[in-house]
């Protein structure tokens, strides 16, 4: 099927999974995940009619960008960002996605102190507790909230959290619900810099699931390009 095709019936699915538990479709934004995907690919994505593009690497994002890929979508950094590159990533995104530690949060809003704009980033929560994968543990989530006063250069608009590999469907509302849960509390801490609007879970896999438990956006890749390819380009 052609990329156009896939954003339609991913809509469909969508529209689907809304309905049977009762929210309005257009709650839940669609965020084509564009790792290893070229920039040709990118623009039949967004010329189908997805909401935003989410990119997972510096140099990607760099590249496409040059090439003008995104243009007539907003696009969001969804990869682990290091923050010896934070500078390549701050004022290039809409959002950024994948805020994982205080130390990025600082780094984050020093560069966009610098460059005089309010960055807008989710805080990545690791709700599995999985040591291969970074994030904050949720217990950590209501406490950086508070202390993100002190940060006048970002503004925090919700959480992303990428749950344990599941191939059984339904294993993985557990972590929607608590996610979604603990965007509720996060709502309500009263911040200058907090605007809780966004809550992005749920992919290709298991994005019913997270639709079912309140994700107002999911990030979907293979289902809308195909199987990436890692024995052409290993780098992941």
């Amino acid at each position: 099927m052609s990329i156009a095709e896939n954003v339609a019936r991913i809509r469909a699915q969508i529209q689907e999974a809304a309905e049977r538990c009762g929210r309005n479709p257009r709650e839940i934004q669609l965020c084509a995940a564009t790792k290893m995907n070229d920039a040709e690919a990118v623009r039949q994505a967004i010329r189908a009619g997805v909401d935003c593009c989410g990119e997972n690497r510096v140099q990607e994002l760099t590249e496409k960008l040059k090439e003008n890929a995104y243009e007539g979508a907003p696009v969001h950094f969804i990869g682990h960002l290091q923050t010896n590159k934070v500078r390549q990533v701050v004022g290039k995104v809409d959002l950024i996605q994948s805020v994982d530690s205080e130390r990025l949060l600082a780094a984050i809003d020093r560069e966009a102190g610098r460059q005089g704009i309010v960055q807008d980033i989710l805080l990545e929560v690791n709700v599995g507790m999985e040591t291969s994968k970074s994030g904050f543990s949720p217990e950590e989530v209501l406490p950086v909230v508070e202390k993100s006063v002190q940060y006048s250069n970002i503004c925090i608009r919700g959480l992303m959290a990428i749950p344990p590999i599941s191939h059984i469907s339904g294993e993985n509302q557990k972590f929607f619900q608590k996610m979604f849960q603990l965007s509720v509390d996060m709502g309500d801490k009263i911040e200058d810099n907090v605007k809780v609007d966004c809550l992005s879970m749920g992919m290709s896999g298991d994005f019913q699931d997270a639709i079912a438990c309140g994700s107002t956006m999911v990030r979907i890749g293979t289902a809308i390009f195909g199987a990436r390819n890692y024995a052409t380009n290993p780098s992941k």
